[in-house]
């Protein structure tokens, strides 16, 4: 199996009620891309907040900190001005996932609302337009715990399982697998940043090769439960 990860370029910048589907689309065939059956599409949230309007005035830091802890619905740990903090989807990020950079003047952008959906909404668009079988990831970019260094994530997806449940299958030496699961979105949003990077303005690339399994899964399945978090 050979991955190709494209860049989607020519974007530009996305401003409230901005038709994004469309405009990845347009900026798509300029780029002498052509969605193909199989595709993944990887947008970064930040775009898709801004098309959606998910954007508020932070002039100052305690603004910023003030937006972060509303959007909070616990907060996990501090250091200084930073919060770890799980959002209203049930995500555990720093700043309740509250992002001011590569964002015009003094405003912050917050998560979408529900990026499932929005993932949802996109791969309707996209798939009515072209005829092709896609998926969609939402990604972000989180730290991980014990881990230095950030990676992006699926925080929305449609159209993929976005798990590949491994338990009880065998592996090279035949014993059974109790406990693997494979975080395939998560893998396909860090695989796709690659090409996207965190300032070259390019928030939208296409994961071809891949083989996936198509399904109803939601971005919030890869939350553990509390009764499975061995640190909390």
């Amino acid at each position: 199996m050979t991955l190709t990860v494209i860049p989607v370029t020519g974007i530009g910048e996305i401003a409230p009620g901005d038709d994004l589907a469309a405009i990845v689309l347009d900026a798509a065939i300029r780029s002498g891309i052509t969605l193909l059956d199989g595709d993944v599409v990887v947008v970064t949230h930040k775009v898709v907040s801004k098309a959606e309007g998910r954007m508020v005035a932070a002039p100052t830091d305690e603004d910023y900190r003030a937006v972060a802890l509303a959007e909070a619905t616990e907060v996990l740990r501090r250091r200084g001005s930073m919060i770890i903090a799980v959002t209203r989807h049930g995500f555990v990020c720093a700043n309740a996932g509250v992002d001011r950079s590569n964002v015009p003047g003094d405003a912050v952008v917050l998560l979408p609302v529900d990026p499932d959906r929005s993932a949802h909404t996109l791969r309707v668009r996209w798939e009515r337009a072209t005829g092709a079988r896609l998926a969609v990831v939402i990604s972000d970019t989180f730290g991980r715990p014990w881990r230095r260094g950030l990676t992006d994530v699926a925080i929305g997806v449609s159209g993929i399982d976005p798990i590949l449940d491994l338990k009880g299958a065998l592996d090279a030496t035949g014993r059974v697998l109790e406990v693997t699961e494979i975080a395939v979105v998560d893998e396909i949003a860090a695989a796709a940043d690659l090409v996207m990077g965190k300032a070259g303005g390019i928030p939208v690339a296409v994961v071809r090769g891949l083989e996936w399994v198509c399904g109803d899964g939601r971005a919030v399945d890869l939350v553990r439960p509390a009764a499975e978090d061995f640190f909390r």
